[in-house]
């Protein structure tokens, strides 16, 4: 045991130089571990922890097996207190009423045009009527009923509207929408109920909205000059690759593109970023090099450096500085200022310092999908650009090639690229949108080269000729390269199998397959081979993930129930279709919801009449009683009852029992039947109760110094084996 502990050990010793790219791997786990928890951790016990890593990290000498630990422990407990922290710095009220009618008062932020009527707007609150200052969210998003051209970002406005908290997931597992709103300071969704006005408001508008509105403005008329020249969906998506609006394509445009495994395009990150500032970098550097007396006294390269590093700047400025925009701009700051410093741009330090920087900033990040994906695709493209680069030349001396291959080395690159970025991104795929794009090498062949030379060189000419009013002949350029794309687009979305829908895998097949990856790609040395097997562990998990046996939404409107086929079919009104979509991609099954909501038998195995609707489960009667007439019957009858309102005193079921109370309580409900027993998991047991899921009373305010903490649900086994999720002492209402 002594002898493989020491030969472990000296691996790790011989891989020494590739130890920093751990760090943000570290940070990120104990980020994820923050995230994981179903409870709020106390800040003292996270502290006092990092203290004790610290002291164990500094206690022993370097290199020792104490001292990586120590490190290691340090890291992942510093990922911890930075999320905990980030989640309390950006506390703020959240709209507590579902549904319900409010006043705004506020400053437009952002103004997102929509492919169908109206608009999405971004309120900044001044005041909204009858809601006092320590409950009055700061930031509020709503969907206007027509699209107002006049609108601008900054304008002051008044409205009336029809608010909500932002929703949590729709199953147990499911994308939290709440989490991510709390970071983003939403405190309420909805839609306008009257046209905003403008109006004036007597208030100092906030310098940091001054700064976003003027960005944001400037965004506005450069989309209105290029729709004017390219009115058509063109124009759409030219705007949404100058500056990142995506409102205005169509749906089908979007599914084209996602079925393809082209939507990466779409999105301002790594490739137009690279692009931009790499334009900027080489027409900087050849313009240097035709005046003799800088380039033949200074270091042009670096001069162009600093250009293409101030370009990918102004494109992060217009392009709205989204979350990938940003990662990506870090990426190529930090290879611009290794140029800068004679170092290698292309090196996996560079993407490590990038994704510490995310991290530290902005933890929560780590769970945004666009961050997993984008890193994800950027290391393997690094590790497997270094690993070519030692196997072809180890001694660093540049290749001498010939004119005659630089075709076959671009169409290879794109090949490889392709297959490597895919590979890496697939995992995250699968486990976030549960598909896979099977001809997205092809697409990307036959794309990105048209991406590369035309439609982004054109997109940066656009930016230089806006200010002169020139714009018109690149944008027709640019025309004719998108048009070029959404031909490959519709064209390989169209192809027989493009896309293979599987059901959701378990996160312990994710985590070993990340895991694995992550190992596989950052050590150097043999020790790398172990990473392969954690991947085969991972995908021999995947296909064991349960699938529920009925599900039940939030509002108790949407009922599912599993057939002897094995596919769902539901109870819904056109409200839960939107639910009812993730449960199917949750499921892996394409159907669209209107197809399987409320249809007749054979289709459904639900039998319905005006009094209620009943369904045999494997073999247990389900009963969703519509009028108080069908209550009896079924509470005497339901071996599963599902209600709307709450259970009258006068009906008590034996078997199980689903009301409003109990879904407003814990979130939407999947039981699984396993012989005599049915299990029950609630979304408020799985994601727990959390500062994004605590009841609105008991939200902390700005900024608070101590969280609140609520015990974690219970569970307790009812008559005949069943088994039921009850809420902790004193939860209540209005949990999202």
């Amino acid at each position: 045991m002594g002898q493989l502990f020491a030969t472990a050990l000296g691996a790790l010793e011989r891989e020494q130089d590739r130890w920093f790219l751990w760090a943000p791997v570290l940070l990120g786990c104990g980020i994820a571990t923050y995230f994981a928890l179903t409870f709020e951790p106390a800040p003292l016990a996270a502290a006092g922890a990092l203290a004790i890593a610290a002291i164990i990290r500094w206690r022993w000498r370097e290199g020792s097996a104490a001292a990586i630990a120590g490190g290691a422990i340090f890291a992942v407990v510093l990922g911890f207190l930075l999320a905990l922290s980030r989640a309390y710095f950006v506390a703020a009220p959240v709209i507590t009423d579902e549904r319900s009618t409010h006043t705004v008062i506020g400053w437009i932020e952002l103004v997102e045009p929509r492919e169908e009527r109206g608009e999405r707007l971004t309120i900044r609150v001044h005041d909204i009527a009858g809601l006092a200052a320590e409950r009055r969210p700061s930031r509020i998003r709503v969907r206007t009923l027509t699209a107002d051209p006049t609108l601008r970002a900054g304008d002051a406005v008044n409205m009336r509207a029809m608010l909500s908290p932002p929703a949590g997931p729709s199953h147990p597992g499911g994308y939290d929408f709440a989490r991510q709103a709390w970071f983003q300071g939403l405190g309420g969704v909805g839609y306008t109920l009257s046209q905003p006005q403008r109006t004036t408001i007597s208030a100092t508008t906030p310098w940091d909205l001054k700064a976003r509105t003027t960005f944001n403005r400037l965004r506005q008329a450069i989309a209105q000059r290029v729709t004017t020249v390219l009115p058509d969906e063109r124009g759409a998506i030219a705007v949404a690759l100058i500056t990142g609006e995506r409102g205005a394509i169509s749906a089908a445009t979007n599914a084209a593109y996602r079925d393809s495994g082209l939507i990466h395009i779409l999105s301002i990150s790594g490739l137009h970023m690279a692009i931009m500032a790499g334009a900027m970098f080489f027409t900087a550097r050849f313009v240097l090099a035709l005046i003799p007396a800088i380039a033949l006294r200074h270091d042009i390269r670096k001069w162009a450096a600093i250009a293409g590093a101030f370009g990918a700047l102004g494109y992060l400025a217009i392009s709205g500085a989204s979350p990938p925009a940003v990662r990506s701009f870090l990426m190529v700051l930090i290879m611009f200022i290794a140029i800068l410093l004679d170092r290698p741009a292309l090196a996996l330090r560079n993407v490590a310092l990038a994704a510490l920087a995310m991290l530290i900033v902005m933890p929560e990040s780590l769970i945004d999908v666009g961050f997993q994906m984008s890193f994800a695709a950027v290391v393997a493209l690094v590790a497997g650009y270094e690993a070519w680069r030692d196997r072809r030349d180890p001694a660093g001396t540049p290749e001498r090639g010939r004119i005659w291959r630089a075709p076959f080395i671009f169409l290879g690159g794109i090949v490889a690229s392709t297959l490597i970025a895919s590979l890496a991104v697939a995992p995250f795929g699968l486990y976030h949108f549960h598909q896979s794009q099977q001809y997205a090498m092809l697409a990307n062949l036959l794309a990105v080269p048209a991406v590369n030379l035309l439609i982004m060189p054109a997109a940066l000419a656009t930016l230089l000729a806006l200010p002169f009013g020139f714009e018109a002949a690149p944008l027709q350029i640019m025309g004719l390269g998108i048009s070029f794309m959404s031909g490959v687009a519709v064209w390989v979305a169209a192809l027989p199998g493009s896309v293979i829908r599987v059901a959701a895998i378990p996160a312990a097949s994710f985590g070993l397959i990340i895991v694995g990856g992550t190992w596989l790609l950052l050590w150097r040395t043999r020790l790398r081979i172990w990473g392969l097997a954690t991947i085969a562990a991972g995908l021999a998990l995947a296909p064991f993930e349960p699938r529920p046996d009925i599900l039940v939404s939030r509002s108790g409107t949407l009922v599912a129930a599993r057939g002897d086929d094995g596919r769902l079919s539901a109870l819904a009104g056109r409200s839960d279709h939107f639910d009812l979509g993730r449960w199917l991609e949750w499921d892996g099954d394409g159907r669209p919801p209107a197809s399987v909501a409320d249809v007749a038998p054979p289709a459904s195995i639900f039998s319905c009449d005006a009094n209620g609707c009943i369904a045999r489960v494997k073999g247990r009667r389900l009963a969703v009683p519509r009028h108080p007439s069908a209550l009896r019957d079924d509470c005497s009858r339901a071996e599963i009852l599902v209600l709307k309102n709450a259970r009258p005193r006068t009906c008590e079921p034996s078997a199980l029992a689903i009301d409003a109370a109990a879904l407003r309580r814990e979130g939407a409900h999947a039981l699984h039947l396993r012989g005599a027993e049915i299990t029950v998991t609630t979304v408020a047991g799985v994601h727990g109760r959390r500062l994004w899921t605590l009841e609105p009373e008991v939200r902390p305010k700005q900024r608070p110094r101590t969280p609140q903490r609520t015990p974690p649900p219970t569970e307790r086994r009812l008559p005949s084996g069943l088994l039921e999720v009850a809420a902790p002492e004193g939860a209540g209402a209005g949990d999202e």
